[in-house]
């Protein structure tokens, strides 16, 4: 979805490095904070406006719109260049993901885990599951390419076809996945969300890139992002500590409800990189083109997801908790595939 990284993305930094431990700390804030001070939580959740939380959704824009700068469509001239790679992106983040991560949720919120979790938190825990699981992976994929020695170029194509997609995909397989589950989906909030999380900052990022590549060109876009990158960061921490805030004392009621959530999180993160880095072995994809393809059905458009759990089920929600979750076991998982790709690197031509 963004442009090819500069020599200096190359690979994670600090704070990408320790993500997990952030949105740790973060979560421990939030704990704390919303049990010294619930006036204040309480006020900042009666700040709606046609069931968008106001703060959050300028959290959530600071956190989507320095992604959408990057967006570059011309890349989608190389659609047709090694249309394997296409191909298994789409068909695993489209036709398998956004199901199998239904079903694994289904598996163990409702009966796995039935005796641990009262009814009403597993479905709530469920839909949350279900928006990560429909949710493609945008900025973050360009650091795992990178770490692999992906092809730059190529990966951007791939992201690019999947954010177009998402567009319009994504409200329709995840209402259709919540009525699977017997969840109840307010459609005129999901299309809300998916206009204001994904449309409107596609289009206002594209019209301040086009400004940027006439006044300095890709290198303009790059200094811009560089400058307004640390919004997103702080916008995905204090969207966490909100979101904990809230649900402090259900957490501190039930604190295995974390490891609950993450466990079928983590099978369908493993699961999806092996069909996905499998399929790619068979077909005698490139390694460069590979490991990419693998890591980008992985991972997940988690800022999108907390958006829309929130627009849809409130900031105290379950499925708004079990989105951050996501977060959380998220870096872990994926420098652990990354390491596992680099050894196997030898199992595809070069």
């Amino acid at each position: 979805m963004t442009d090819a990284p500069t020599k200096a993305e190359a690979g994670l930094g600090t704070f990408e490095r320790w993500l997990s431990l952030w949105v740790a700390l973060a979560i421990v804030a939030g704990l704390i904070l919303g049990n010294l001070m619930p006036g204040l939580f309480g006020t900042l959740a009666a700040m709606e406006l046609a069931s968008v939380n106001l703060p959050v959704a300028v959290l959530i824009w600071a956190m989507v719109y320095p992604m959408m700068v990057g967006v570059d469509f011309a890349s989608l001239s190389h659609i047709g260049d090694r249309p394997k790679g296409i191909v298994i992106t789409l068909v695993v983040n489209w036709l398998v993901k956004p199901f199998t991560m239904a079903a694994l949720g289904v598996l163990f919120f409702n009966y796995v885990f039935a005796g641990l979790i009262p009814a009403d938190d597993a479905q709530a825990y469920l839909a949350g599951v279900i928006l990560l699981g429909a949710a493609p992976c945008t900025a973050m994929v360009f650091v795992w390419s990178n770490l692999t020695r992906g092809d730059p170029t190529y990966t951007l194509v791939q992201v690019s076809v999947n954010d177009v997609i998402m567009v319009f995909a994504f409200a329709p397989i995840v209402a259709f996945l919540l009525g699977v589950t017997d969840i109840v989906v307010p459609w005129e909030t999901l299309i809300l969300s998916v206009v204001l999380y994904v449309l409107l900052p596609l289009l206002a990022g594209l019209i301040t890139r086009n400004r940027l590549v006439k006044q300095g060109g890709v290198a303009a876009v790059q200094a811009f992002k560089a400058r307004i990158a640390p919004f997103s960061i702080t916008g995905l921490l204090v969207t966490v500590v909100l979101l904990f805030g809230f649900q402090g004392q259900v957490i501190l009621d039930r604190p295995l409800v974390i490891v609950l959530i993450a466990i079928p999180l983590l099978i369908q993160s493993y699961g999806i990189f092996a069909v996905a880095y499998g399929w790619a072995r068979l077909w005698k994809v490139p390694f460069n083109v590979a490991a990419p393809c693998a890591m980008i059905g992985t991972s997940n458009f988690f800022e999108l997801a907390v958006a829309v759990a929130i627009s849809l089920f409130g900031l105290g929600s379950g499925a708004a908790l079990a989105t951050v979750v996501g977060v959380l076991v998220e870096v872990p998982v994926m420098l652990s595939l990354v390491a596992f790709a680099n050894r196997t690197r030898g199992w595809f031509p070069s």
